[in-house]
């Protein structure tokens, strides 16, 4: 296929972009169609007005549809990417390549039988992207992606124009990190999603059903389960034991759900890299393909749960300004290793950050004695079991027992918290149960906050807050708690001296 022309003037997106719109705004209003559809009807006699207000509907998504694809016009000029749209109220939208962030493209199984792509253009501000085109040919989002990267270094980097022509030509991708299927099937064991999309599905039924006819429901059926139990005899320690392995039964299927969407969401995961431009492919039958520059990632995270340290594993996450602001249906880029060793994970912070010495030589801790003071939410039970106690009596006090384990949480999690603060960058870590490791470089930090709560002010203590453009993103905040008050002012004036003669980089 010859590469296609991208300085023709001005482009129309796919001839069958409207389609590609017409299902997009058809899944927005799937449910009043059906309800249009279906539900037009009277006893035995065809209401015609509502199968008139049914056909009136899809015309006018169709409408819609094709009115997008006639009046949708792009330009990619030398520093920009001009777009134009609209027919009654025309707008016009100029979008630097400098300003784009992430550039993503999707693709469904519908893209994928047409060859066609859409892309979403996202910069650090805003609600939404940039510029969403439904759809282009696979070639002309390549080409388009291809574009904007080397307009984005044309721009930072200064280049002269002869100099920018220079690197038309494409360079070969570096692989950084390849997913095979074995490790995408411990990715799904380590995760949980197959519990929340359980979770998430008796929710919706729950909500789609009138709650007496759910009520019902469980009631029946659990009054036969009970009759069929009780007929069988069995005894205390036979119920037991059935009881048990139903459980077990249950997260067995919550793990397989689990690798099954792991493996549909991450399959064929591929980071690579091409002129310091970061991509990521992946997906089974939906295909995401997202890419961003380093200087754009704005903070970085290593997690490491229970489930991962049994399997030697860690996940590397990175956050930029873009993915802050919209995430649909994480198409974001933030995963940079979903999962990997930690000799991987380390060497794809020291190959992308290699002036930040990594892992720190030297953390500073946080004092112990104040150890007790995460142990303080776990007080709720206190009068949890207060107003147990009126009904099932005495044996509610039992749920105080949770407390001593809350206290021995809290010491082994702040026995790990620490920081590092070197003249590159500042790394923060915490947790006990599920670990994980916060870093920023100095020169992505925006703001610094001081804060100290009446508790603190009573210990003599402080919070730090590092502020970043993203910074809430997929982690932690990058905060030091129960730090000595002078200590904190300390680190907090140093900070502040290094951040004022520094340059903030997008």
């Amino acid at each position: 296929m010859s590469t296609p022309d991208l300085d023709a003037g001005e482009q129309r997106l796919h001839p069958l972009s409207w389609l590609f719109v017409l299902l997009q705004q058809a899944r927005q209003f799937f449910i009043p169609l059906v309800l249009l559809v279906f539900f037009g009807q009277r006893g035995d006699r065809v209401d015609g007005y509502a199968n008139l207000a049914s056909l009136v509907a899809i015309g006018v998504l169709v409408g819609i549809s094709v009115l997008q694809y006639l009046t949708y016009r792009y330009r990619l000029g030398p520093d920009a990417i001009h777009i134009r749209s609209g027919l009654l109220e025309r707008s016009w939208r100029d979008i630097p390549y400098a300003r784009i962030h992430n550039v993503v493209l999707h693709q469904n199984v519908l893209h994928r039988m047409f060859g066609v792509a859409e892309v979403r253009l996202e910069s650090a501000g805003g609600a939404r992207p940039e510029a969403q085109m439904r759809v282009l040919r696979l070639d002309r989002a390549l080409a388009l992606e291809q574009r904007v990267r080397h307009g984005t270094r044309t721009a930072a980097d200064g280049l002269a124009s002869a100099e920018a022509a220079a690197v038309a030509a494409e360079p070969p991708a570096r692989t950084l990190l390849r997913l095979p299927v074995p490790e995408v099937i411990r990715l799904g064991l380590v995760s949980n999603r197959g519990m929340v999309v359980v979770a998430a599905s008796f929710g919706v039924l729950y909500q789609a059903f009138p709650e007496r006819a759910v009520t019902r429901f469980i009631t029946d059926n659990g009054e036969v389960a009970y009759r069929y139990v009780h007929a069988l005899h069995p005894g205390l320690a036979a119920t037991a034991i059935a009881a048990l392995l139903l459980l077990v039964l249950l997260l067995l299927a919550m793990r397989a759900l689990s690798v099954l969407l792991a493996l549909v969401q991450y399959h064929g995961f591929t980071l690579s890299e091409i002129e310091r431009r970061l991509t990521v492919e992946r997906g089974l039958l939906t295909r995401i393909r997202t890419s961003t520059t380093r200087r754009r990632i704005q903070a970085w995270t290593l997690r490491e749960g229970f489930l991962h340290r049994c399997l030697r594993r860690r996940r590397l996450q990175v956050d930029t300004a873009a993915s802050q602001q919209h995430d649909d249906h994480g198409r974001a880029f933030r995963d940079v290793a979903p999962i990997a060793t930690p000799q991987a994970c380390d060497a794809l912070i020291a190959e992308l950050l290699p002036h930040a010495a990594w892992p720190p030589a030297q953390w500073t801790p946080v004092p112990r004695a104040n150890g007790w003071r995460l142990a303080l939410p776990a007080l709720w039970l206190l009068p949890v079991a207060a107003m147990a106690s009126w009904h099932v009596g005495l044996w509610a006090w039992w749920l105080l027992a949770w407390w001593p384990w809350a206290l021995f949480a809290a010491y082994r999690q702040v026995a790990r918290m620490g920081w590092s603060v070197d003249g590159e960058r500042v790394v923060v870590r915490g947790g006990w149960w599920d670990r994980w490791w916060r870093m920023a470089e100095l020169d992505k930090l925006q703001a610094l906050r001081l804060s100290r709560s009446p508790l603190d002010r009573l210990c003599g203590t402080a919070s730090l807050w590092l502020d970043t453009a993203g910074a809430h993103a997929s982690g932690p905040p990058l905060r030091l708690r129960l730090v000595p008050l002078a200590q904190a002012e300390a680190l907090y004036a140093q900070l502040g001296a290094r951040l004022a003669k520094r340059r903030l980089r997008w």
